[in-house]
């Protein structure tokens, strides 16, 4: 297999792996896998600068609110030992053992780098698409 087929693979994983921990509250050390040590993530929701704030970020929570990732649309920019990734998810947002009560789309734009342990997300910017129901 080519290496740039590889690293299209390896970061439309990364892509899929992400939205599969969202959905997780528990695997901080998958978080790890994901996202390098100076990551930043910015979203309507604040911004947080390396991993250890990531990880809170992505923890903190509405009381027992879940959510359930859909990811679609994964486009990769290659550029030497960096890529820039796009995609598009749904977020839907529920409390066990009830409806779900709000759905978002969401476009995300991560920037990627290879580091010794292969792919990792240094950067997301995360933009709401679309609510239902409106916030």
């Amino acid at each position: 297999m080519s290496t740039d087929l590889h690293d299209r693979l390896e970061l439309a994983e990364l892509v899929s792996r992400l939205s599969h921990l969202l959905d997780d509250p528990a695997d901080d050390d998958g978080l790890r896998a994901v996202y390098a040590e100076n990551a930043v993530v910015n979203s309507p929701r604040g911004t947080a600068e390396g991993i250890d704030a990531v990880i809170a970020f992505v923890r903190r929570g509405d009381g027992g609110e879940r959510t359930h990732h859909f990811t679609t649309d994964v486009v990769v920019d290659l550029d030497g030992d960096r890529a820039v990734v796009r995609a598009s998810l749904i977020d839907v947002f529920y409390r066990p053992g009830e409806t779900p009560h709000r759905t978002v789309g969401l476009r995300y734009v991560f920037g990627a780098l290879r580091t010794a342990r292969g792919w990792r997300f240094d950067r997301a910017d995360i933009t709401p698409v679309w609510f239902s129901p409106q916030p």
